[in-house]
């Protein structure tokens, strides 16, 4: 437990914070569409297990250009 105590999380925080804000706005995102570049099912997993990357991979090759 000490090793939490060493942990700069100023620093981390706004990282996580962008990273929720991120995930959350693009799951919002293929649910209102449907219409994405390959199985929005997929898009969604994507998405959550892929973190931050995963966000930013759906917003840059998932979205479909219409």
């Amino acid at each position: 437990m000490s090793e939490l105590v060493d942990v700069p999380w100023n620093l981390i925080l706004p990282i996580l914070v962008l990273q929720v804000i991120l995930q959350v706005i693009a799951l919002i995102d293929v649910i209102r569409n449907k219409r994405t570049n390959g199985p929005y099912m997929m898009w969604i997993f994507i998405i959550i297990l892929g973190n931050i990357i995963g966000s930013i991979i759906y917003f840059v090759f998932g979205r479909k250009n219409d």
